[in-house]
């Protein structure tokens, strides 16, 4: 009787495990690893709210787009705005604009949202991470991800319109990628 149960128990850990390596698996991927020169940003993807941003940016990723591109744009207390080519905040991929995919996620520290111009249906590839709460952004632009991690990397890129000396994006990964 010991050893059947026994038995079960280790059944049960073993079905445990692999639950959840299935469900460490799913995470990875719609984990996003931003790398800047003070250390690791890690996002949380919520495709569950913003489905096509959130299939952009790891479109673009995975296409090493944003590897090396400036923050352009960092305003204290309120957001760091990187996802331009030419670095001056006017340019996009060569992928079309997203229609908007305004949802009830608030933009509050650490959330991540997409630029775009006064058109609410012209997102591409910029986007930026929040310092501080923005209730005014609420219902006018995509949120997409959340930091889970690193957001005092976040805090240290150098600020201003643009800033003196950007800081870059070092390199950015989905997780499910990296061996």
């Amino acid at each position: 009787m010991k050893l059947f149960v026994r038995l079960l128990a280790v059944l049960a850990m073993i079905s445990t495990l692999s639950f959840a390596g299935a469900a460490s698996a799913q995470d990875k991927e719609n984990t996003l690893y931003l790398d800047t020169n003070y250390g690791r940003v890690v996002i949380k993807l919520r495709p569950d709210i913003a489905p096509n941003h959130v299939a952009r940016i790891k479109k673009l990723t995975r296409q090493g787009f944003y590897d090396g591109l400036k923050f352009h744009r960092v305003i204290e207390g309120f957001m760091a705005q990187t996802g331009d080519p030419q670095g001056i905040g006017i340019g996009g991929s060569s992928l079309p604009d997203l229609k908007e995919e305004f949802n009830p996620r608030p933009f509050e520290r650490g959330v991540l949202g997409m630029a775009r111009s006064s058109d609410p249906n012209s997102a591409n590839s910029q986007f930026f991470i929040m310092y501080g709460d923005a209730a005014w952004l609420n219902g006018q632009y995509t949120a997409w991800g959340d930091v889970i991690s690193g957001m005092e990397f976040v805090d240290q890129i150098k600020k201003g319109e643009p800033p003196a000396k950007p800081d870059v994006i070092v390199k950015m990964q989905i997780a499910a990628d990296v061996k």
